[in-house]
C-alpha cells in the first residue's frame, strides 16, 4: 500500500496551492494521510479528489473542519496500525510519549511544527512528521512524506519539494 502523507497545508490562503510534485504523489497514493491544519473543508475536498483520505483536525482549522474530523484517529495500512494526531507536544520525550499514548500503533503521524521528523524506537515504533508542502516556516524546504506499508511493516520517506 502506498501512502502520501501531508500536514499543515493551511488552504486556501491567497494564491496558495499544493505543488505539482505533491499533487502527483497524492494522485498515485492508495491512501492520503493528513495530520491536521487543512484550514477549510475545500482543502479536504481537493484531497479527496485524488485518493481516499484519513485526516484529523488541527489547531487552526475552521469550525466546519473541526466538526467533521476527529482530533486523533487510527488506520490500518498494509497490516500496520498508524495513529494520526496533529500536535504531538514538546520535542523532549515525544517518541516515548506517543508510544505510551498509542500503545497499539506501529507508528504515529503528526504535524503542527512544520518541521519534518522521523524517529524510530529500539522496538521499531516510529513517529513521523512530514513537514508542510505549502508553508515551510523554520524548515529549510517544503516537504511531504511517502510511505509503503505491507505485511505489518511501514517504511517512511521524507520528500523535499522544489
Amino acid at each position: 500500500m502506498r501512502l502520501a502523507i501531508i500536514a499543515d497545508t493551511h488552504m486556501p490562503k491567497g494564491a496558495r496551492r499544493l505543488p505539482d510534485e505533491c499533487v502527483a504523489r497524492l494522485e498515485q497514493a492508495d491512501l492520503i494521510v493528513h495530520a491536521g491544519d487543512l484550514t477549510e473543508l475545500s482543502a479536504l475536498h481537493e484531497l479527496q479528489s485524488y485518493a481516499p483520505v484519513v485526516a484529523v483536525h488541527g489547531n487552526v482549522d475552521s469550525p466546519e473542519v473541526r466538526a467533521g474530523l476527529p482530533a486523533r484517529t487510527q488506520v490500518d495500512a498494509g497490516g500496520a496500525t498508524i495513529a494520526v494526531i496533529h500536535d504531538a507536544g514538546p520535542a523532549r520525550g515525544r517518541l516515548a510519549r506517543m508510544k505510551t499514548r498509542f500503545p497499539e500503533a506501529d507508528a504515529v503521524v503528526f504535524g503542527h511544527s512544520h518541521i519534518p521528523l522521523h524517529e524510530v524506537a529500539e522496538d521499531g515504533f516510529q513517529i513521523f512528521n512530514p513537514g508542510s508542502p505549502t508553508e515551510r516556516r523554520r524548515a529549510s524546504h517544503r516537504t511531504m512524506g511517502a510511505a509503503t506499508a505491507e505485511h505489518g511493516k511501514i517504511a517512511f520517506e521524507l520528500l523535499v519539494l522544489g
